[in-house]
């Protein structure tokens, strides 16, 4: 598969919601060719719609389960990064196989990730979040700039709908 004309790299978003992320994102990187995948209908078609009003080209959108991403990458594919962002937190112990930072998952991302390619995983879950650290040192990920409070200093990077929701909920 190639990249887009003018993209220089390839980032996935798994479970774009509606999108705002993946706008902001878009927007402030064009020569990134970025897929955004989401398996609800409504949530992508406001995602969609967001990206077609800004007039980004660089986004592309896989209506599928995040379950089947190496069937839709290859590891030749060179993907760059791959963003996790508030996804759920699947609270019940016996839910965990269907947590996007489970194991079987981050297997996964790894088998389509670059050399040197990267996960960014943002959550607000701190169960989730204590519960993702040991998952991801099984599978041998390094981790970089972990934080407990993301926004400490003030937002950082582009922020989720869901972020900024959860940001004027608290009044910051």
């Amino acid at each position: 598969r190639k990249l887009m004309p003018g993209c220089a790299e390839l980032h996935i978003e798994l479970a774009c919601g509606k999108g705002r992320f993946t706008a902001g994102t878009a927007a402030a990187a064009p020569d990134v060719e970025l897929i955004a995948i989401e398996k609800v209908p409504d949530a992508m078609i406001i995602a969609m719609e967001r990206v077609k009003n800004q007039e980004l080209k660089n986004v592309r959108f896989i209506s599928a389960d995040v379950a089947g991403l190496r069937e839709m990458f290859a590891p030749e594919d060179g993907v760059r990064r791959i963003y996790i962002n508030f996804c759920d937190p699947w609270p019940r112990k016996k839910n965990a196989k269907r947590r996007l930072t489970y194991h079987t998952f981050l297997e996964k991302y790894k088998k389509v990730l670059k050399l040197g390619g990267q996960i960014h995983f943002k959550t607000d879950n701190a169960k989730l979040f204590e519960w993702s650290l040991p998952e991801m040192e099984s599978c041998y990920l390094e981790l970089h700039n972990l934080t407990r409070d993301l926004h400490a200093n003030g937002p950082v990077g582009i922020m989720t709908g869901y972020e900024r929701s959860e940001e004027r909920r608290v009044g910051k």
